[in-house]
């Protein structure tokens, strides 16, 4: 017998677009607080310094609201599991983008972050979640799109954090949970199968790898890690070897060897 085909996971798109919003106020309220000299404190991002940081943070939630005032799109071009895969691609581009609108802002990053949020608040208001965006990669719904959002504001809340010693910016819970399960459903598909089974307590189980497929009790093959962490390894941020020597993964089975498969985003 055929192993049974995964469903898409859903989204409660009023979840996201709140998680969204509330996630990058968290942000905007910690820019706030930033020193000159915090600001050009170095980040794990190639020669980004946190002011670059910060723009892009306020460049990636303004593509809403750019998007949304171009024609929409004719057809959908991009689900949302492609999204992961394909971001890579743009590294370049990104990396122009965010250094121009960090230039233009100059000192005044509030003002940008007050712009964008007044801006995607607007934009949102009046706009449907089945309506197409054209992205960088091709047209996505906008509920698919503001998920994505999640990824990109948790996943630099977390650089942010990491280059700015006790900024602690906090998460959203929603924004985690989505960020978190988004990536794991990725490395799903990534590697299909169903012989490990992937934990990341309380969002997220799934099950990847070929190779035999249990049916009842603990599977043969576990691994289970914090939400933070995973998404460190599924950015590669972190790296597999790392993460088992700070005893922040626990594997266990043959098949519980993720570092082949890792990072998920470039």
């Amino acid at each position: 017998m055929p192993p049974a085909k995964k469903r898409t996971r859903s989204y409660d798109p009023a979840k996201i677009r709140t998680a969204v919003l509330a996630q990058f106020g968290n942000v905007r309220a910690a820019v706030r607080t930033l020193t000159p000299e915090q600001l050009a404190r170095p980040t794990r991002l190639g020669d980004w310094t946190v002011h670059e940081l910060a723009a892009h943070i306020a460049m990636v939630l303004g593509t809403v609201h750019r998007y949304l005032g171009l024609p929409e799109p004719a057809k959908h071009e991009v689900p949302l599991m492609d999204w992961p895969f394909v971001t890579v691609t743009a590294a370049g581009q990104v990396d122009e983008d965010t250094r121009a609108i960090a230039k233009s802002a100059g000192t005044e990053l509030d003002g940008l972050f007050t712009r964008t949020l007044a801006d995607i608040e607007a934009s949102l208001a009046a706009a449907s979640d089945e309506r197409l965006v054209p992205s960088r990669f091709g047209a996505m719904t906008l509920g698919d799109f503001l998920v994505t959002r999640t990824v990109e504001l948790t996943v630099h809340t977390d650089d942010l954090n990491d280059a700015v010693p006790g900024l602690d910016v906090p998460y959203d819970r929603q924004a985690l949970a989505a960020c978190a399960r988004l990536l794991a459903d990725a490395l799903a598909l990534k590697a299909p199968g169903a012989s490990t089974e992937v934990r990341i307590p309380p969002y997220a189980v799934v099950q990847c790898v070929e190779g035999p497929r249990h049916t009842r009790g603990t599977p043969p093959n576990v691994v289970e890690t914090d939400p933070l962490t995973w998404i460190r390894l599924a950015t590669g941020r972190t790296d597999w070897a790392s993460a088992l020597d700070a005893a922040k993964v626990s594997a266990s089975g043959e098949r519980a060897d993720l570092s082949g498969l890792l990072p998920i985003m470039g």
